[in-house]
């Protein structure tokens, strides 16, 4: 356990992305650290950026002599990432293992030979050194391949519905609504009776959802999407909505069919539209493209980003904790996420792996094994 196989991304100045698997010293744990050997990392959309920023990935080349993935940014791209030029950093946002080594306190003690969950930006890796309160403690007998994924879809879903309470919304627009996210935050809604409106881009994505006991499903390539989304919206009265993809104009769309039910029964001259504030928060880039917004519906009205992490912040450790003994009691049941491959951390850079993960295609979820 001296050494430790890791993958690592690093983009110069002069637009040359490189990822690469490097041999690292593993650390002696700080007294409220722990070491997990990871048996199972997710590959998630919100690790795409991280791994590989702006790069063109169709001209991306394996150099077989060195092991280096390398791929080309175009010039207009590189200053967009000026933060992290010429910088090595480790990648790959969650995973799951069980823990070998703990630092001296007894909340690190506490976690010897126990598989946990971690966040750590740092887990594609075979062994991942983080602080206990980055670790999520399962029940025995959940397997690291059940908690692989513990953090990002469950506590983002979770945190969503918690956002719809503080703020007084009672029911939701979620968008993308087919990823493995929106099928748990639909669990979620369904156990809580929360009307939840889905949001998605295909016929059979319609049909998966409503089998799992979606109510509203919409597919927003249809001619009647905008009808639809109205009376959707009408039905559920849902002024809250979560956009995964960013660009385009949904965001618009989803505001102003919010402002026509929200006006519906508003009689006499109005000039600043319905009073009821309508949110929309981004916080997936699936599309890189503007934001475009068509001014349809009133003054009161936000939209904004929204991160798992702030919201996380603003909580008290008590509620903080709480979140993770929900994710440790139904990780086999309203988290539970399969995988369609799994691959090694060779398999990682391969460019073949690399075009299907990439694609970020429904049904089709990569997890990494170290161990492989």
């Amino acid at each position: 356990m001296n050494k430790s196989k890791q993958l690592f991304t690093h983009i110069s100045s002069t637009g040359t992305l490189t990822f690469s698997l490097k041999e690292v010293d593993v650390p002696k744990p700080k007294p409220h650290e722990v070491i997990v050997k990871i048996e199972a990392a997710p590959i998630n959309p919100s690790d795409m950026w991280p791994m590989f920023g702006p790069a063109n990935l169709a001209e991306a080349k394996l150099n077989a002599s060195t092991g280096e993935l390398t791929a080309p940014i175009h010039p207009a791209m590189v200053a967009r990432v000026k933060s992290r030029w010429d910088q090595t950093l480790p990648v790959g946002n969650e995973g799951a293992g069980t823990v070998v080594a703990a630092g001296d306190s007894p909340q690190a003690q506490a976690l010897m030979g126990k598989v946990v969950g971690v966040l750590s930006g740092a887990t594609y890796t075979e062994y991942c050194c983080v602080p206990v309160q980055a670790c999520i403690v399962h029940n025995d007998g959940t397997t690291a391949k059940q908690a692989a994924s513990s953090f990002v879809n469950p506590l983002t879903a979770l945190s969503m519905v918690e956002t719809m309470r503080r703020e007084g919304h009672t029911a939701l627009v979620h968008t993308a609504a087919a990823s493995s996210l929106g099928i748990m935050l639909n669990k979620i809604c369904l156990a809580e009776n929360v009307d939840l409106v889905n949001i998605v881009r295909k016929p059979e994505q319609v049909e998966m959802l409503k089998a799992l006991g979606a109510k509203y499903v919409l597919d927003s390539s249809t001619e009647s999407f905008k009808k639809d989304l109205y009376m959707a919206i009408k039905d559920t009265g849902a002024t809250l909505a979560f956009d995964a993809i960013g660009g385009g104009d949904l965001v618009s769309d989803i505001l102003t069919a919010m402002e026509m039910v929200g006006s519906k029964d508003i009689t006499g001259f109005n000039t600043y539209g319905s009073p009821e504030n309508k949110q929309v928060y981004i916080y997936g880039n699936l599309d890189f493209s503007p934001t475009v917004l068509n001014r349809a519906y009133g003054m009161t009205w936000n939209i904004g980003g929204w991160l798992l992490m702030r919201f996380l912040s603003k909580l008290e450790i008590k509620e903080v904790l709480a979140l993770h003994k929900r994710v440790a009691d139904e990780i086999d049941t309203t988290f539970a996420l399969e995988f369609s491959d799994e691959i090694s951390l060779t398999d990682v850079m391969q460019p073949e792996h690399i075009a299907r993960y990439f694609a970020k295609k429904t049904g089709e979820k990569y997890l990494v094994n170290p161990s492989k």
